[in-house]
């Protein structure tokens, strides 16, 4: 067979257009692969980061605990007291307390401030 005589083929539009619909569908079927791997990557990041949260609070709420009943313990009137009297704390004697019955709860005290004006007005100190 001569160049002239060999049978030339003409190109076929079906077989390539069914060909890159091919390579377009694999396309779109590796990205949807790979993007639903960065999804369970990401999920499972998230998922260690909500653990390690997880695991801080719940220190956090043991350390609140810790701290309340220290709290308590230092609030603790007996201790107060222990603690004052080791500082050489005395209770007061009778006269040196006074009272102020004449503050209503809720009002605006002005009984109370009017009696304590009187006694510097008269000389007479108010401790």
């Amino acid at each position: 067979m001569t160049a002239a005589q060999r049978p030339r083929r003409e190109p076929d539009r079906r077989s390539r257009r069914s060909m890159a619909s091919g390579v377009v569908l694999s396309a779109l079927l590796v990205a949807a692969s790979v993007g639903l791997v960065a999804l369970k990557d990401q999920q499972v990041r998230l998922s260690y980061q909500l653990d390690a949260l997880r695991t801080t609070r719940q220190s956090f709420d043991e350390l609140n605990r810790q701290l309340r009943v220290e709290l308590a313990t230092l609030r603790s009137p007996a201790r107060v007291e222990a603690r004052a009297r080791a500082l050489g704390m005395t209770a007061p004697a009778r006269e040196q307390v006074r009272l102020a019955r004449e503050f209503v709860a809720g009002g605006t005290g002005a009984a109370s401030l009017s009696l304590v004006e009187t006694r510097l007005l008269d000389g007479v100190g108010v401790r």
